[in-house]
């Protein structure tokens, strides 16, 4: 079954890193939320059935929305769509909007899990980031949200930042195994064309990212959260047995999902749509009775490399069989390129399906796209 994911576009401050569309002026954000209810209505019959499997609400920072604007969503979610208890309904939150108050509201509503952007634990790093929180909030989101009864949580953390180290990384990872959180994801830090970040490095402001420290980190954090119960099912991701993200799992398993506000990207029978990524014209294309997106129908070879990209990716891994569904060309290609990585480590392989060994996720992009149908 497919899931739903909504994308509120605002924040309260740019992080420096951050290249996904948002926007820190707030004053359309009440047309914004009339826009997505009504792109919701617009776009009912796109999924195949109307039962939902996730929900989720991206960013942005969902948390700021209010409680009228939060009910008016899940009212035009509910006239069109149906879910039951076991349906997983995520919400992204900044530490620094986690109350009691707001966790109340977000139980209330129906939101089951929380996906709180803690970054790390460390004052420097939050402050190279830009980040809106500090320490204390970081600490202090995470009790007020398990106290509240929302336990179901999923936290990231951002690993390579200049002046962190293998210690730094530990103290991050313990300050949330120790809490008992059951999902983290983890992401090196990037530098991105047009970010405050990008703008530093060149005006020599602050320093690159250092790749080998990353790599480092990363090896580090996988041994770390392994040791600590944690299966690593895909590149940036790690869970506790049953706690896989039910809403992401979709996407990479290549399942129907609809996407709507600005930016947005849906996904339905091999056709990807994205919807326009500017908040004004977004609002005025809705207004006018049009969906704002464009669409790609995905060729057979596209379907391949799509695949080969998400299966790696996963601990699901990449099945010859499904390879073989689409073009027996297309297996007898990635059989003739696989060979290398297997010999080296890279890959292993079992039943016919290929997975990426620790040392080869290092490398998952360059081994995807040495893979690809070109």
């Amino acid at each position: 079954m497919p899931g739903v994911y909504i994308h509120i576009p605002f924040c309260k401050q740019a992080c420096s890193y951050c290249n996904f569309h948002f926007s820190t002026n707030l004053s359309l954000k009440k047309k914004l939320v009339e826009s997505i209810c009504k792109e919701i209505s617009l776009q009912s019959n796109f999924l195949p059935g109307n039962g939902l499997t996730s929900v989720y609400f991206g960013g942005g920072t969902p948390s700021l929305l209010d409680e009228t604007e939060l009910h008016t969503i899940f009212e035009s979610l509910h006239k069109y769509f149906n879910w039951n208890e076991d349906t997983e309904i995520t919400l992204e939150a900044n530490p620094d909007d986690i109350t009691d108050i707001s966790c109340k509201l977000w139980k209330k509503s129906g939101i089951n899990r929380l996906s709180i952007g803690i970054q790390s634990f460390s004052a420097e790093e939050l402050k190279f980031m830009n980040r809106a929180h500090d320490v204390y909030q970081a600490e202090q989101s995470i009790e007020i949200a398990q106290y509240n009864g929302l336990i179901n949580l999923t936290c990231d953390l951002i690993y390579g930042v200049p002046g962190s180290t293998l210690n730094s990384l530990e103290y991050n990872i313990k300050q949330l195994t120790d809490r008992g959180i059951p999902h983290i994801s983890a992401y090196a830090l990037t530098v991105e064309n047009k970010t405050l970040l990008a703008h530093q490095i060149k005006k020599g402001m602050v320093l690159s990212p250092d790749d080998q420290l990353a790599e480092q980190q990363y090896l580090f954090l996988m041994q770390s959260l392994g040791n600590a119960g944690f299966e690593h099912y895909e590149i940036s991701n790690f869970a506790l047995p049953g706690k896989m993200a039910v809403h992401n799992t979709n996407y990479w398993k290549g399942e129907s999902y609809l996407g709507v506000g600005p930016s947005a990207h849906s996904y339905h029978q091999n056709t990807r749509y994205w919807n326009v990524a500017n908040n004004a014209l977004y609002v005025k294309r809705i207004e006018n009775g049009l969906i704002p997106s464009e669409k790609e129908t995905l060729s057979k070879a596209d379907q391949y490399n799509e695949y080969i990209m998400t299966g790696l990716r996963t601990s699901f891994g990449v099945d010859v069989e499904k390879i073989a569904a689409l073009d027996e060309e297309f297996k007898h290609y990635f059989l003739n390129l696989i060979e290398g990585y297997t010999a080296s480590g890279y890959v292993s392989e079992k039943n016919n399906i290929y997975r990426l060994s620790s040392e080869g996720k290092l490398f998952a992009d360059r081994i995807a796209s040495d893979l690809f149908w070109v």
